[in-house]
């Protein structure tokens, strides 16, 4: 079994772990090692055991607010997840039917006819005025 040093608040430690899991320990170590970095930046020097109780227990704290985050998304994944599947097994929408008007050939040849005169009353307008 592998005997590492672990650096906590400023102090050695000798830790034993199983093979392999040294870096693991030196993470967590770490993250230790921050929170009682935090609490000698704060209070100044105190006992070992209240030092590491204290970091210990601030990363309780982060760990029980991570996991309440964790519970949170994933009840809203879930609900999504239902909301998706919802939709996916809801059946396709009826296709819009557009009806396009159709204008027969005798108002289009009245119309034209319409448009003739009327360049032919413009014509004359013009003639008189000019």
């Amino acid at each position: 079994m592998p005997e590492v040093t672990i650096q906590i608040g400023g102090r050695g430690f000798e830790v034993s772990c199983q093979q392999g899991e040294e870096v693991f320990l030196q993470a967590a170590a770490k993250m230790l090692d921050d929170e009682a970095q935090v609490l000698s930046d704060q209070i100044g020097r105190m006992p070992e055991s209240r030092m590491l109780l204290m970091a210990g227990l601030m990363l309780a704290d982060k760990a029980a607010a991570t996991d309440d985050r964790i519970k949170m998304l994933e009840g809203k994944l879930t609900e999504v997840e239902a909301e998706v599947q919802t939709l996916r097994n809801a059946p396709q929408p009826e296709p819009e039917r557009v009806e396009v008007a159709v204008v027969p050939p005798s108002v289009t040849d009245t119309l034209a006819e319409l448009a003739a005169r009327a360049e032919a009353l413009a014509s004359v307008v013009e003639e008189k005025a000019g």
